[in-house]
């Protein structure tokens, strides 16, 4: 897809992958509209980029979020959180806070806009997931449902809308990446391997999936081993699993 002159919308956008992704479509001459909470590091992503705010919660906000964004080319549905620690101990109100964000805004926001997408002929969705959605993540239970839960979706939607000419589907599987994640999940990340990569790099996956109509990138792309293993060879994955220990 050209991005020449695409209307982006960009979920997640005041800092780490969504962030990035908005400094890296500026370059290719997209028109940007990043949303997120907070307006101050929006306002600094806005300034970089030339992009226009919008400051909203996509948890509650989707049908607002949607109309006044108006007709969008280009959706990054990239806003999520995370929460680390025994499912047990997991408070009620966190269940709850993931599945709105990284479940339920996403497949809202699509509703709201994919059909001026198909009834322009052109557009494309993109879904930010992680390889916890693939693997599941030890000390992540419900984190790894919500982005296995958008990754069916992405695919099962990307096979409803084969037959639709110009509209394409993506789904991104970030392994670790140095943002203000895992400080944000309550538990710093702290583990030597994988080292977490730069959250530009994943920007940069972004765009050539919605350039070349990707419809799965994994990033590094090393993580689709360990996917394909889990769905081959479950036993020796869990070893593995067990192993390596928790993310």
């Amino acid at each position: 897809m050209r991005l020449a002159d695409a209307h982006v919308l960009v979920t997640g956008a005041s800092s780490g992958i969504g962030a990035a992704t908005a400094r890296a479509l500026a370059v290719t001459g997209a028109r940007l509209t990043l949303a997120g909470r907070d307006r101050g590091r929006l306002a600094a992503v806005a300034a970089a980029t030339g992009g226009r705010v919008l400051v909203c919660d996509v948890a509650t906000q989707a049908h607002d979020l949607a109309t006044r964004a108006g007709h969008v080319d280009v959706l990054v549905n990239n806003a999520g959180v995370g929460w680390a620690g025994p499912f047990v101990r997991m408070p009620a109100g966190r269940v709850e806070q993931l599945l709105a964000v990284n479940l339920a805004a996403p497949i809202a926001l699509t509703r709201l806009l994919l059909p001026g997408m198909v009834a322009a002929g052109r557009g494309h969705l993109v879904f930010v997931a992680s390889i916890a959605g693939a693997v599941g993540v030890d000390q992540e239970a419900v984190y790894s449902a919500t982005k296995a839960g958008l990754m069916a979706f992405a695919e099962a939607l990307g096979h409803e809308l084969r037959h639709v000419p110009g509209v394409g589907v993506s789904v991104l599987l970030p392994g670790v990446v140095d943002t203000p994640f895992f400080v944000r999940r309550g538990a710093p990340y702290t583990r030597g391997w994988p080292a977490p990569i730069a959250p530009e790099r994943v920007a940069r996956a972004i765009v050539a999936a919605i350039r070349h109509g990707r419809p799965e990138s994994f990033v590094p792309g090393w993580l689709r081993v360990p996917a394909r293993l889990r769905g081959a060879a479950p036993g020796p994955f869990r070893a593995l699993a067990r192993r390596f220990g928790r993310a």
